[in-house]
């Protein structure tokens, strides 16, 4: 069992988004806490996110990659990109996801340049709107992969097969 999860640590890339140090104030003075944004990715279109807090930096990191391990989602990548574009939201953080052309890049900003290298898309282009709260950011992105349309759904929607959409 112990050696099967160092293999599977092993396929996973995990990227740290943001590390903020809190205090209490106590009697004795200040108490210090850390909490830390993990993404989670296996490069190959699935990915995942994780909140932990803790007392040292190492538990918090740690807590956060087993709840990213345990929110991992599978997305559609066609080729290098996304199938299409979308709007990922929420609450007052929006995030725009547009395909790219091959050899394009990843050209996007903070926590989604951290999401997209984590999930395997190489070629994007993305833009965060409204709040730049890094979490409210995570989910947005999270929220536009939710709502992506694998090729198959589309064309089944419109009554077509794939070959005579996209040839």
């Amino acid at each position: 069992m112990a050696m099967r999860d160092r293999n599977e640590d092993k396929e996973f890339t995990e990227k740290l988004i943001r590390l903020n140090r809190v205090s209490k104030a106590v009697k004795g003075g200040r108490k210090m806490s850390f909490s830390a944004l993990m993404v989670v990715g296996d490069g190959k279109g699935r990915v995942g996110y994780g909140f932990g807090k803790a007392n040292d930096v190492s538990e918090a990191i740690r807590k956060s990659v087993d709840k990213a391990k345990g929110n991992m989602i599978v997305i559609p990548i066609k080729k290098t990109t996304l199938p299409h574009e979308i709007l990922g939201v929420y609450k007052s953080a929006s995030v725009l996801l547009k395909p790219a052309a091959p050899g394009t890049g990843i050209i996007a900003g903070g926590p989604v340049r951290a999401i997209m290298e984590a999930a395997g898309v190489n070629d994007i282009l993305a833009k965060s709107l409204g709040s730049k709260n890094t979490m409210n950011i995570v989910k947005g992105v999270f929220n536009g992969f939710a709502n992506l349309m694998e090729a198959p759904r589309i064309a089944g929607g419109r009554g077509k097969n794939v070959k005579d959409m996209w040839g």
